[in-house]
């Protein structure tokens, strides 16, 4: 028997489970297409052959029409749009080749905007398993083509909830997922010192900043320490915690202007 002359470094449990789930997406999604009475404007989004490609089955879609396509918040069925792309735009998200304007958490909404939770049970189970498979896999990953905090914002505007995320974060003890942690304590301590969600979300961002400052005040300060962390930071998450003048009368408060 002859062996493989190359390794597929990522052959990991996360990374098959990832697969399993892009590939249940192909065969749950074929064939799906926009409604055949979906209309778009000329003027801001494309012609007319572009949506029919959208009108078709099957059709790999340019870079670009895919972008607008999954950007665009005035479809009349949205859910039908976002079933004819799933395919294709998965695994444009896992290759990291999906740029928005100013964050994940727009393509979040763009999921939400299907409101794909009300699909028949076997579609909306596949993007469920698409989701936390993906979530999984990031967490997993030494450096991952799209950073995990990014993730999270997505998949929390996609369905509408933090805690299932940040339960599978808080299940991972490893050093790659409190790396992970590091880097977005460090990204998000300034929005939250200021009681500000760290991403634009679609509905509830008062309630999901409470959620994910509570989870970080109970869990970030012994994962960090683990990973010999700055104190200062340490200290931002530990004024993260307090609220009013114990937090900005701190003497370790960072003296930010809001």
């Amino acid at each position: 028997m002859r062996l493989p002359t190359t390794m597929n470094l990522d052959d990991t449990p996360a990374r098959l489970r990832l697969d399993r789930a892009l590939d249940r997406l192909d065969l749950t999604f074929r064939g799906m297409t926009a409604r055949g009475d979906e209309v778009q404007c000329e003027c801001h989004w494309g012609g007319e052959e572009e949506l029919e490609r959208l009108k078709a089955p099957d059709l790999v879609l340019a870079p670009d029409l895919l972008r607008r396509t999954w950007d665009a918040p005035d479809w009349s069925d949205h859910g039908a749009v976002l079933r004819r792309i799933l395919p294709q735009f998965a695994r444009a998200l896992v290759k990291g080749e999906v740029e928005p304007v100013f964050g994940m958490y727009e393509v979040g909404r763009s999921f939400g905007r299907g409101r794909w939770w009300e699909w028949p049970s076997l579609q909306s189970a596949a993007v469920w398993e698409f989701l936390r498979a993906w979530w999984a896999h990031t967490l997993a990953e030494e450096d991952p083509v799209v950073p995990a905090y990014e993730v999270l914002a997505l998949c929390a505007e996609a369905s509408g909830t933090l805690g299932p995320w940040l339960r599978t974060w808080e299940a991972l003890d490893d050093r790659v997922a409190d790396r992970h942690l590091a880097d977005a304590v460090d990204r998000w301590e300034y929005d939250l010192l200021g009681d500000e969600l760290p991403w634009d979300a679609w509905d509830d961002a008062d309630a999901l900043c409470t959620e994910l400052a509570a989870w970080l005040v109970r869990h970030a300060p012994a994962r960090l320490r683990a990973l010999d962390a700055p104190e200062e930071l340490l200290h931002r998450v530990r004024l993260i915690g307090l609220t009013g003048a114990a937090r900005w009368e701190d003497p370790h408060w960072p003296d930010y202007r809001y």
